[in-house]
């Protein structure tokens, strides 16, 4: 152990059960800022890339936080980050960040701010290269002898090199005698490649002879010649190493020799550019990282030398200089110029420990305290135990997500629908099957708390519902001064909305500078999406929703409705959407049920809302609190599943469209790359059908165009209709097992976890891995797998499923666990205590299949598991054969 501890500048934690390795880490000024102070630019392999600029003026009160300069979450693992010119045409430097499939160029720009809180940076992607091979790492530097700018060398695990000059794909070659990839380093003096192969020998590969090489199409067998052009990869030059190595490093300071270091794990070697030895330093430790950096000495190489003991280790070649203590194990470890200091040792650790720190010669006084022999009070123990366990169950209950303030805010909103109609309707569409279409007037009040500037009212609702005028822009207001806006909402679209309700959005500044937001919310009359109408006896569609209170007079209730209606008993009501079926409600005259009937599954969603919304405002201006509801099912999960599947079918349908129309648009670029050739020929030659061809192909773009165009449209209203199926299933399963508001929205979330649907991640996907997590969560059998569920291993990222059977199984699963008791619940102790190691394995991404065992592990059949909650309609081939 050594007597001196590195001396701490500054020091961060990233994040929380993230994970980082060598790659990870990187100095340089890639802001261009033009100061010669570098930043700090670190990823993870959870995605998030971070880039520090510490300084000493700000270590006391702001930590870690006025050093960030960015944060941003990719959406895949970062394998690596350099800092280099990787843009043509431009001597400034910019950011590659390697992924498993992808290699992404960013340029980071920094912009003055004008309040406390500093200046802005952003990260712009600039290009990027899908890769069809699994990246291992990367190395950089002027292939070629090419100057001004770096090009990028990947290795992938299966072994091959591919090339990249900026935006461009430039080759690929396989190495010979591959098994695992090892590292890599480009050495700029003889422009070659330095790698260790799995026979634990150092190789060396000129540019020139990669180059020229047999083209990597498909992985060959290095024993047997290419039968096409090209010359077969061998190694200019090898050296035998007896042991794998960790790190390959190319000193290119002007005082150094020319040498090529590599960290072994037991040796360190450093060899000549023709691959001689030079001087092997043999180390009596696990080393972990290291980096050489310049010596005052001319002929010899300063490195830092990390390894598993907390130990920074400083050679000038095989001598040792210096030796300090580390609080943690470095995996990387940088030199970096930093403000007011250069020089400063940039390590990092595998769990996210990043620390800048200095030489020094402050001693370690650490010593053991004694140990306290009086013996422990376990009732006081327990009692704080309980205690500390109550603080816990609080905080795992409260699932907002910023912190509530006591201070006043600097405005209100407050939003009025009007309750009746607007004359003249204020609609796009004056009518819709000879229904004309109404509108409603909102107004908005807006005050103001202290001095206000540059506000701004953003007004959102769901369609196909639409607004006269969706944004509004506020003068500077003063202390209490009020501002009033007003606005109509009617439907615009051939189909009902999943939703009545609309979002007031106020974004403003604060008085010291400091951007804010302020929401608010409305509900649209059910008036403006549907007319009374006659009662319809014959409906497919069916829902018993029973009370424990005497049947009520929906003419009473629904009184907007009961002027035109022709039952005078109050007994049924209909209501006819302007753009979607007939529903029925129909109050039993006997019994305390209400029945809901519609040929429509979907469109019943908004009626059976508004009825149980209206049934608990009636009974609660009576004083009843003991007003109960319910709904005995059967669960209508067939009906449902009708809408789940017409969702899936437009989704599979736009991704064929998606292909078709990149099959044409490659055949139309190539007629026309033809037709240039034939046009530009000096000799004229036949057309051969070409024009014709082209007609035809750009004919079937406009029609597939046209086609994708209506089918996207048809997507959009499926989806709208799935939403509200969804939010008719979760309701029913509220009313059916009597759950809380916290468990309904937990529900809700999970069965609806997408407000729209994007060509990267659908619904069906993303409910289907968040109901795989209740199943194998808070609705799990086993509180033994309720505790390893987080432990497993993640499956693949999450894309469009092959059909939907997965899904309707899981949802089924889901009902039949609800309804045998399960608890929906975010808390970790709702069934078993989870252990933190457990929660940090969680791998994002994907789902593992769920196990439908019974108790007593035998499995299920589905007849008897989920058919109980399943309305089944008889087939039209045993009707023929009864009626035969």
């Amino acid at each position: 152990m050594s007597l001196f501890k590195a001396r701490d500048w500054w020091s961060a934690a990233l994040g929380e059960g993230e994970e980082f390795d060598q790659g990870c880490l990187c100095v340089g000024d890639v802001d261009n800022s033009g100061t010669g102070h570098d930043k700090i630019v670190v990823g993870s392999y959870m995605g998030m890339l971070r880039i520090f600029s510490p300084n000493a003026n700000k270590l006391s009160d702001g930590g870690m936080a006025d050093a960030q300069l960015l944060e941003v979450q990719l959406q895949n693992a970062i394998i690596q980050v350099e800092v280099g010119k990787f843009v043509s045409c431009s001597d400034l430097l910019h950011l590659a960040v390697l992924h498993p499939r992808k290699l992404s160029v960013y340029s980071v720009t920094g912009t003055s701010g004008n309040v406390e809180h500093g200046d802005q940076y952003q990260l712009k992607l600039v290009y990027e290269h899908n890769l069809q091979r699994t990246a291992c790492n990367m190395t950089y530097g002027t292939f070629g002898g090419v100057t001004g700018h770096h090009s990028l060398c990947i290795q992938s695990m299966d072994g091959m090199l591919m090339f990249f000059e900026q935006d461009s794909y430039s080759f690929g070659r396989f190495l010979p005698g591959f098994l695992l990839p090892g590292p890599l380093v480009y050495n700029p003096r003889t422009d070659s490649f330095l790698t260790v192969s799995s026979a634990r020998q150092l190789e060396g590969y000129k540019y020139e002879t990669l180059a020229v090489a047999t083209d990597a199409e498909s992985r060959q067998d290095s024993d047997l010649l290419p039968k096409t052009g090209g010359k077969r990869l061998t190694p200019d030059w090898t050296f035998v190493l007896g042991e794998q190595a960790l790190d390959i490093s190319v000193p290119s300071f002007s005082h150094s020799s020319s040498s090529i270091l590599v960290l072994g794990e037991r040796n360190l070697f450093c060899l000549r550019d023709n691959g001689q030895i030079r001087f092997m330093k043999k180390l009596e430790f696990n080393p972990s990282c290291f980096l050489p950096y310049i010596s005052v000495k001319d002929g010899t190489t300063n490195l830092l030398l990390g390894n598993h003991n907390n130990m920074l280790l400083v050679y000038q070649d095989v001598t040792l200089k210096w030796a300090a203590q580390l609080p943690l194990v470095p995996v990387a470890v940088r030199v970096a110029n930093l403000p007011e200091l250069k020089g400063v040792v940039v390590s990092l650790s595998s769990d996210g420990h990043l620390l800048c720190s200095y030489m020094g010669t402050d001693p370690s006084f650490f010593s053991t305290p004694k140990v306290d022999a009086r013996e422990a009070d376990y009732e006081q123990i327990d009692a704080e135990m309980k205690k500390l366990q109550k603080f816990i169950r609080e905080a795992t209950r409260t699932q907002d997500i910023l912190p509530k303030s006591d201070a006043v805010d600097d405005l209100s909103v407050k939003a009025t629908v009007s309750s009746c109609l607007d004359t003249p309707s204020q609609a796009l569409i004056q009518d819709i099957d000879g229904l004309p279409v109404p509108s409603v007037t909102v107004q908005v009040k807006v005050k103001a708390n202290s001095v206000l500037q540059s506000a701004k009212l953003s007004i959102c609702v769901q369609p196909p519902l639409a607004v006269t005028q969706d944004q509004f822009g506020l003068e500077p207001m003063g202390v209490g001064s009020t501002k009033e806006v007003a606005f109509s909402a009617f439907l615009n679209g051939q189909y009902p909305p999943a939703d009545l309700t609309g979002d007031i959005v106020m974004s403003y500044s604060a008085p010291t500078g400091v951007p804010r937001v302020l929401q608010s919310r409305f509900s649209l009359p059910l008036a403006l999406v549907c007319v009374p109408s006659s009662p319809a006896k014959n409906t497919k569609f069916k829902i018993t929703v029973d009370t424990n209170q005497p049947p009520v007079d929906l003419s009473s209730i629904f009184r907007e409705f009961s002027t035109k209606t022709e039952d005078k008993d109050g007994n049924s009501l209909a209501f006819q959407f302007l753009s979607g079926a007939k529903v029925t409600v129909l109050a039993s005259k006997t019994s305390q049920r209400y029945r809901i009937q519609s040929d429509s599954f979907e469109d019943m969603w908004l009626v059976v809302k508004e009825l149980v919304q209206r049934f608990d405002q009636h009974f609660s201006k009576l004083g009843i609190k003991d007003f109960k509801k319910s709904f005995s099912g059967p669960m209508p999960l067939q009906e449902y599943f009708l809408s789940v599947d017409n969702h899936f079918q437009l989704r599979v349908s736009a991704q064929q469209y998606q292909d078709l129309l990149s099959e044409r648009a490659v055949q139309f670029r190539a007629i026309q790359r033809r037709l240039l050739t034939r046009f530009k020929d000096k000799t004229p030659a036949p057309l051969q059908n070409l024009d014709k061809l082209l007609d035809a192909t750009y004919n079937q773009v406009i029609a597939l165009a046209e086609a994708a165009e209506e089918n996207r449209a048809l997507l959009e209203q499926a989806f709208v209709r799935l939403r509200s199926s969804t939010h008719l299933l979760v309701l029913l399963l509220s009313l059916w097992q009597g759950l809380t508001p916290d468990q309904t929205a937990i529900l809700e979330a999970t069965l609806l976890p997408l407000l729209q649907d994007t060509p990267q991640l659908g619904w069906e996907e993303s409910c289907d891995a968040a109901v795989s997590h209740l199943l194998r969560s808070c609705l799990s059998r086993s509180p033994k797998d309720q505790a390893t569920s987080l432990a497993q291993a993640g499956g693949p990222v999450l894309g469009l499923p092959q059909d939907t059977t997965r899904l309707k199984k899981h949802i089924a699963l889901l009902c039949d666990r609800i309804g045998k008791g399960g608890r929906l619940t975010l808390a970790s102790e709702a069934n078993v205590q989870i252990p933190a190691q457990i929660q940090n394995l969680a791998a994002p991404g994907g789902v593992e299949p769920i196990a439908e065992v019974s108790g007593d592990g035998e499995e299920l059949e589905p007849a008897q598991e989920m058919t109980k909650f399943i309305k089944k309609k008889p087939s039209k081939k045993v009707k023929k054969g009864r009626n035969m």
